[in-house]
């Protein structure tokens, strides 16, 4: 069967492909970040307890406080840029979200299940003794099982040739276990969470070494460390996945292509110096280099995705139906958002220093 006979028809966009291209990149760097600080932070909490045998120390309690809002804030910022891909690549989307549809319909369950974990973590956390290292390990492994159903996805939708699986397996079971680009995206990803999350641990005990706390140091050495270690780790995954990519695929010769190595190699020289700045403990250089490159590798994300999906789709395709009102609508809800966001953030970390000051 010819897959081109199984892509839907696209809908019509309300403004030129651009500005949702922009607002896509823009807000997927947000979820991103947090998605990142979220499981990174759990699963070196999760280390942290097979390696002390359960016990409490100053960083797994700091998880524990910060996992439910975390939490709450990747799924909130997960909303736009889900909307801006539909909106883009919805003909795709929407097949490949029926064909593994059990699955994608679990996502919802499964981050129920994991925030609630979360609550519990920390409401818990005293009197949760040796039963810690059980709920963080349930939560990560939620949170990971979650995220390779969306690496399925995002995969899939970019792959029509492999649609007509669904013949042989009809009962929206199907998953894009055969794609050799699944496993090296997954975990490039996930051990590149691995990477911020140990960041954010060490920005968090540097600015609580600079109030005076004297035993932050090690802590903000050991977020450091997870850091830069998991950040090489990173680069071999990656150099693993440009592997997997189809022969051919992206040639310096097209736009795509030297656009696409463009980002690959100013991704490659940041992190590179961020390793460096993480390996001497400066972090606040270390949180630049990361997250420029974090920009980067969303945009050489977007142009492979472009690439991937050139046999069957550009975006000049997209009907146009001009209607600016939407947009408008959406940048005031965005900027009140933010704002309340903001404020709510400096509630928060202004309650959590009064805390931390209580003798």
């Amino acid at each position: 069967m010819d897959p081109a006979a199984l892509i839907p028809v696209p809908d019509a966009i309300p403004v030129h492909w651009g500005w949702l291209q922009f607002f896509l990149h823009l807000t997927l760097f947000c979820h991103i970040l947090l998605m990142n600080v979220t499981v990174g932070t759990a699963c070196i909490a999760m280390v942290g307890y097979l390696r002390g045998r359960g016990a409490s120390t100053p960083c797994t309690e700091l998880v524990s406080r910060t996992l439910p809002f975390t939490i709450a804030f990747t799924v909130n910022f997960g909303v736009a840029p889900l909307l801006f891909v539909q909106a883009l690549y919805g003909h795709f989307l929407y097949t490949s979200s029926i064909l593994m549809a059990v699955s994608w319909l679990a996502v919802v369950g499964l981050l129920i299940v994991a925030y609630a974990l979360a609550y519990v973590y920390k409401n818990l956390y005293a009197r949760l003794g040796r039963g810690r290292p059980f709920i963080a390990a349930l939560m990560v492994l939620l949170l990971l099982t979650v995220a390779f159903f969306f690496v399925n996805n995002f995969t899939l939708m970019q792959t029509p040739a492999n649609w007509s699986r669904y013949f042989a397996h009809p009962h929206g079971l199907l998953l894009n276990l055969a794609d050799p680009m699944l496993v090296p995206r997954f975990l490039h990803f996930m051990v590149g969470a691995v990477a911020i999350g140990g960041l954010a641990i060490a920005l968090w005990f540097h600015w609580r070494r600079s109030r005076g706390d004297q035993t932050a140091d090690h802590w903000l050495r050991h977020g450091c460390r997870w850091f830069s270690f998991a950040t090489i780790v990173n680069v071999a995954i990656g150099l693993w996945f440009l592997a997997a990519l189809p022969q051919g695929m992206l040639r310096p010769a097209t736009t795509t292509g030297w656009l696409f190595l463009l980002c690959l190699a100013g991704g490659g020289v940041l992190a590179v110096a961020a390793v460096l700045f993480g390996l001497t403990n400066r972090i606040l250089p270390a949180l630049a280099c990361t997250l420029a490159t974090l920009a980067l590798m969303l945009w050489a994300r977007g142009l492979l995705r472009a690439a991937l999906l050139s046999p069957w789709f550009s975006m000049e395709q997209l009907p146009l139906t001009p209607a600016a009102t939407p947009l408008f609508f959406f940048l005031f809800m965005l900027a009140a958002g933010l704002t309340l966001i903001a404020w709510m953030l400096h509630f928060t970390f202004r309650s959590w220093a009064g805390r931390e000051e209580l003798p």
